[in-house]
């Protein structure tokens, strides 16, 4: 095997670059069969997720992954809590928040570096809902209550003054439903992504309040770095099958890679065809928008660590008083052990 190289980027991010497109491979993974949940997984949040099945790269390091799609990311950590998936491709977020609650749940890989929500808001509002602390009283579409989106706009709200409790949550989905909600007026605005967003925004059903879709608008919101999906786990699971933690790990990182070096039609054919919401030519503009939000390196930075802390404390009182220990929400050794080949 060849060592996996990385090369600092000229961009104003510095961020680091995948340059080695060979894969890499674990040896004898503990469990080969491996049941993953995710909440979403049409979203392109979590492209390199269909990518690394599509593609074959579970395959290759000999895994047989199923993949549970849930209706949104609260309800894929629930199962894993409950123990009916072994891993879960979610919010970086949820780490910390679990922690709070004594569960040792940790990122493994990062897949996002920043999140690529969007914050919209029907188009016949436009004159009335001016920031977020206006949707008070309305009801807000969310993948599902607790998930990533959910934070999303609490965060927003508690930037405002507005407690979460003073707008209704109602969770869409992240597919044709969540599309469907805002066409037949069911809420009022929506924290999605793409293509969901892109959709609405091309029929011209909404407009955008918030959005992290850009390096951008994603310091503009959090004034930094903010760490988006990754693959995460318990710590028990983790102990017990390092070689599957790995072979996992690589395979994501191949997903990275080829996405890095893809074009958007070469995505786009790598994708079900249900996945362009009935719109090729849109889904394709989506992808062109959205290929700057996955990771370079898979390495959640600690910059971007400290900035999702400090979102959930804007407005999540179960974090008040809790001890976080940041570093055992990342483990980062399985990345490492790639990059050294």
């Amino acid at each position: 095997m060849r060592r996996r190289t990385v090369l600092a980027s000229g961009s104003s991010a510095a961020a680091l670059l995948f340059v080695d497109p060979v894969p890499l491979f674990a040896r004898n993974p503990e469990k080969s069969r491996v049941v993953l949940g995710v909440g979403g997984k049409s979203l392109l949040y979590y492209l390199p997720l269909t990518v690394a099945e599509r593609k074959g790269f579970f395959t290759e390091r000999g895994l047989e992954v199923e993949i549970n799609d849930f209706g949104g990311g609260a309800k894929a950590l629930q199962a894993l809590v409950g123990g009916s998936v072994d891993v879960v491709t979610g919010a970086y977020e949820h780490t910390i928040r679990m922690q709070a609650k004594g569960q040792d749940i940790r990122a493994v890989v990062e897949l996002g570096r920043f999140p690529g929500i969007v914050l919209a808001v029907k188009k016949t509002l436009a004159g009335k809902v001016r920031s977020a602390k206006d949707l008070e009283g309305m009801k807000v579409g969310v993948t599902a209550p607790g998930s990533s989106t959910n934070f999303f706009v609490n965060y927003l709200l508690a930037k405002e003054g507005v407690a979460p409790d003073k707008v209704a949550f109602i969770g869409v989905g992240a597919g044709p439903t969540a599309v469907a909600a805002m066409k037949k007026g069911e809420i009022d605005a929506i924290a999605n992504l793409d293509p969901v967003i892109a959709k609405l925004e091309q029929d011209g059903d909404v407009f955008v309040l918030a959005d992290s879709r850009t390096e951008e608008g994603t310091k503009a919101i959090f004034g930094g770095s903010n760490p988006a999906a990754v693959l995460y786990t318990k710590a028990e699971f983790i102990e017990k099958n390092p070689n599957t933690v790995q072979a996992l790990v690589e395979a994501f990182l191949a997903a990275l890679r080829w996405i890095d070096k893809a074009t958007p039609e070469e995505i786009a054919a790598a994708v079900p065809e249900e996945y362009y919401l009935g719109d090729k030519q849109l889904y394709l503009a989506a992808v062109a928008k959205s290929k700057p939000m996955y990771s370079r390196t898979g390495i959640v930075p600690p910059e971007g660590m400290r900035n999702a802390l400090e979102m959930l404390l804007r407005f999540d009182k179960e974090l008040a008083g809790a001890k976080i220990d940041l570093a055992k929400t990342f483990d980062g050794r399985f990345v490492e052990r790639a990059a050294k080949g």
